[in-house]
């Protein structure tokens, strides 16, 4: 609460230095007129420090009496409609909102007090929005729920708030016996590379991906299917930039950060990937990787690989569906770069050479996705009604400012 009080006594005499000498004159005069009904400047003075101290954006006097009149026309429209807030509602109200600070509401009451804002402030400020959620609810509810079908149909689109990011990469496979020789040269590369035409060049002589021919470039990539230290360090980046080596274990990479993008939508789903793993014993051998390709060339799809293991041990072939999240950091991020049917390869600790093939992914929604995707659709459309009935509102309303 020290804290709490510290950011209040702050926040008021910044607002206060900020407001013109008029604003301490004659509380009581009335700044605007919306349907007959005033507001005056005390309740906009005391609005506008009740959002600076809530840090909210745009705390101006202006801003907040541009506030005031709109929530004038919802309590208006809401009480027209014969919408009453209960005590019980008004309660858990302010206990919610006080409970962003670890308050209780007396507590949050006591401290607003002090800082100049009244309590009745404070509970206007809650209960309109509870009458003006409760307005909207009762108004465009019905119309606005979801479908099941509309649901399933977000969640097969696999909607969800995502970053997408477009990289390119370098893929330097590790052994024990190269592990000084490889790194060091991670380090160089990561040192001495600038811009991206320098690391499609690095990338097509050292990288062992199978974007290598492209240059490393590998197409828009979820970062939530990225090995999570990978991911952390692509955040850092900007467009442009290149990584710090980071090790995986079976192989070092270097990454470049072509674009971000960030899009909304419904609860993301969680991912699972379909692969395959042929084992080739001579780890990172010229040899190895010779017969890998000769493997690559063969096959089009996963199922083509039962035919190339045909006879051999069957642990010579691993074919199975996990969730990204249970993957290891290094094939995690070697499947999340690959499109269905696509290999690489890495180097096993056991002296086998790995080649990895990607036979899908399979979107499976996280428990309670179905109830939390028609949630949030319902919750975009009652704001779209809400906003464009405001609109309404203040178009017909008769308002009136001093």
């Amino acid at each position: 609460m020290t804290r709490f009080l510290g950011a209040i006594f702050l926040a008021m005499a910044a607002l206060l230095t900020a407001l013109p000498a008029t604003a301490q004159q004659n509380p009581f005069a009335v700044l605007a007129s919306v349907n007959g009904q005033g507001i005056t400047r005390y309740q906009v003075d005391q609005r506008a420090l009740f959002l600076s101290l809530l840090r909210a954006p745009n705390a101006t006097p202006d801003a907040a009496l541009d506030r005031l009149i709109d929530e004038t026309l919802q309590v208006q429209a809401a009480r027209g409609a014969g919408i009453e807030v209960t005590a019980e509602e008004l309660d858990s109200g302010l206990t919610s909102f006080a409970s962003r600070a670890n308050l209780t509401p007396d507590e949050f009451i006591a401290a607003l007090e002090q800082a100049g804002v009244a309590g009745e402030t404070f509970r206007d400020f809650v209960q309109n929005g509870i009458l003006w959620r409760n307005f909207v609810q009762q108004r465009f509810g019905p119309q606005s729920r979801p479908t099941p079908e509309e649901v399933e149909r977000t969640l097969a689109r696999g909607a969800g708030p995502q970053v997408r990011v477009l990289l390119s990469e370098i893929a330097l496979p590790l052994a024990p016996e190269t592990q000084d020789e490889v790194s060091a040269l991670a380090l160089r590369l990561s040192e001495t590379i600038s811009g991206q035409a320098a690391f499609e060049a690095a990338a097509r002589r050292y990288s062992r991906a199978a974007s290598a021919r492209r240059g490393g470039r590998v197409d828009w990539v979820p970062l939530s299917q990225l090995a999570p230290p990978i991911a952390a360090r692509v955040l850092t980046l900007a467009p442009g930039e290149v990584s710090e080596p980071v090790n995986l274990g079976s192989f070092i990479g270097l990454f470049l950060l072509r674009g971000l993008d960030e899009t909304g939508g419904g609860p993301a789903a969680a991912l699972s990937v379909d692969y395959a793993e042929y084992l080739i014993p001579g780890g990172n051998s010229a040899e190895a990787r010779s017969q890998a390709g000769r493997v690559a060339n063969r096959v089009d799809t996963c199922d083509d690989l039962y035919g190339v293991a045909r006879g051999q041990p069957p642990e010579r072939l691993i074919r199975e569906t996990r969730p990204t999240a249970e993957l290891p950091d290094d094939l995690r991020q070697t499947l999340a770069v690959l499109d269905e049917g696509e290999i690489s390869t890495l180097v096993s600790p056991t002296g086998n050479l790995r080649l990895i093939m990607m036979c899908g992914r399979v979107a499976e929604p996280a428990e309670g996705a179905f109830d939390a995707a028609g949630q949030q659709i319902l919750n975009q459309r009652l704001q779209g009604y809400a906003e464009s009935y405001l609109s309404e509102l203040r178009a017909e309303a008769i308002i009136e400012r001093s």
